[in-house]
């Protein structure tokens, strides 16, 4: 599965499975959008032991997509300022439906907003 492929499963797919470093041996269904072709994803939870919390720690991942696993980087993009409006647009928009709505409102507020990643597809 190429960039292109995996970037098209995650615009069409509204779970993505993550499997956050490299110690962990279970996947956990999160939210992903793609802005300007790449790839972003906010913690809801916001516990400790959270995806979010341990790339931080160790940044190695994997997502899988369908039946195929990626290997991951994450990072907390530099440009983050810049972009926010635009992961904000693409939550709404992607999750939009009326069981979503009200997640997809929370996941832009300042509290989730701070958690936002971006995973960097390995080739």
């Amino acid at each position: 599965m190429n960039k292109e492929e995996v970037l098209q499963y995650i615009n069409t797919h509204s779970i993505i499975e993550i499997k956050a470093g490299e110690e962990r041996t279970t996947f956990l269904e999160i939210w992903m959008v793609i802005v300007n072709g790449r790839v972003f994803a906010r913690s809801w939870g916001l516990s400790e032991r959270s995806w979010y919390y341990t790339f931080l720690k160790d940044p190695n991942g994997q997502i899988r997509c369908g039946e195929k696993i990626i290997n991951i980087k994450a990072l907390i993009p530099e440009d983050i300022k810049e972009l926010t409006a635009e992961i904000n647009t693409a939550y709404l928009t992607k999750y939009n439906t009326a069981r979503n709505l009200k997640y997809s409102k929370g996941i832009i507020q300042e509290k989730h907003v701070e958690k936002t990643m971006e995973f960097i597809i390995s080739d």
